[in-house]
């Protein structure tokens, strides 16, 4: 339990400082496309073009910030068998903490006395939790299961793009939702794939799972990395958090027998409800975070880290 917590502490700190390293890579790449008078930034719909996600990705700020991502992804594979889902997943989420916090220094973002009530809200949630979790379930699932992941994955992410080209700036939520998903079911494929422990190749290269796994890790990031583009890192983020932690905790507990320790489960669901709802507020209870950085130049966004 001590490791798999150490675990999902690690993949949030990696997810939360690749959040805003991300953000910043991406605005810094958006100001310089508008400057340009750019006619490939959007779609007609008003959605970033893939060319404006290709250029942002490939400026350092974002390219770190995807490494971290990558370790993120990597500790919180790992996590996810070693706890419950409605643990592991819920530690991950609450990278949004890291991303407000490190957000006051390289975002410009000021965070508000309710705000600060709400991470503190967060904190004391995943303390709950951590206390009121038991072992995680089995994870032994009909190969059938694994082929409805991978369909899953495939209609998230394919859902998810076609939004964001089609609805523009009006999408953010949603890519951030459809993203949290996608890295939920990420969660669930790591419990349940086969041949990963004991390693046996031949299994693990056959089931669905593993490319569920891939996809909706690749396609999360694509929709979250567009999410922060066209709108608040903040709101894109917590509705990850919904994404990534409601639904897998669920699943985790119907379908994985996942369980709290015993005579806990009240203090499992309370902090479980506590922890998104507190993670959503410190997204919706604070200033725009666009005020505080109108008028600066990227060298000035530089300076500021």
């Amino acid at each position: 339990m001590i490791i798999g917590l150490v675990t999902a502490v690690s993949a949030s700190a990696c997810y939360g400082t690749g959040s805003v390293l991300q953000a910043v890579g991406s605005r810094r790449s958006a100001r310089r496309e508008a400057a340009a008078a750019s006619a490939t930034v959007t779609t007609q719909h008003g959605g970033p073009s893939l060319l404006s996600t290709a250029k942002a990705a490939v400026t350092w700020e974002f390219m770190a910030g995807s490494v971290l991502d990558l370790v993120g992804f990597g500790l919180g594979a790992l996590a996810a068998r070693l706890l419950p889902l409605f643990l592991s997943q819920t530690v991950i989420s609450a990278n949004l903490v890291i991303t407000a916090v490190l957000g006051i220094k390289l975002l410009g973002i000021r965070l508000n006395r309710p705000e600060w009530v709400s991470i503190a809200v967060v904190c004391s949630a995943l303390v709950l939790l951590a206390g009121a979790a038991g072992p995680e379930g089995g994870g032994r699932t009909p190969i059938s299961t694994h082929w409805w992941l991978l369909a899953a994955s495939v209609l998230l992410i394919g859902c998810g793009t076609l939004a964001v080209r089609w609805m523009g700036s009006k999408a953010a939520i949603l890519a951030g939702l459809l993203s949290g998903l996608g890295f939920g079911v990420v969660g669930i494929g790591v419990r349940v794939l086969n041949g990963a422990d004991p390693l046996a190749p031949g299994a693990l290269l056959t089931d669905p799972a593993l490319y569920a796994i891939l996809l909706a890790g690749v396609g999360g990031m694509y929709l979250h990395t567009v999410a922060l583009q066209i709108g608040s890192v903040n709101g894109a983020t917590a509705a990850l958090v919904v994404g990534e932690t409601v639904v897998p905790g669920i699943l985790g507990v119907i379908w994985l027998g996942d369980a709290s320790r015993p005579g806990y489960t009240w203090v499992a669901i309370f902090g479980f409800a506590l922890a998104v709802a507190g993670a959503v507020a410190v997204a919706w209870l604070g200033e725009p975070e666009d005020a505080p950085a109108q008028g600066r130049q990227p060298e000035e966004l530089t300076a500021s880290g």
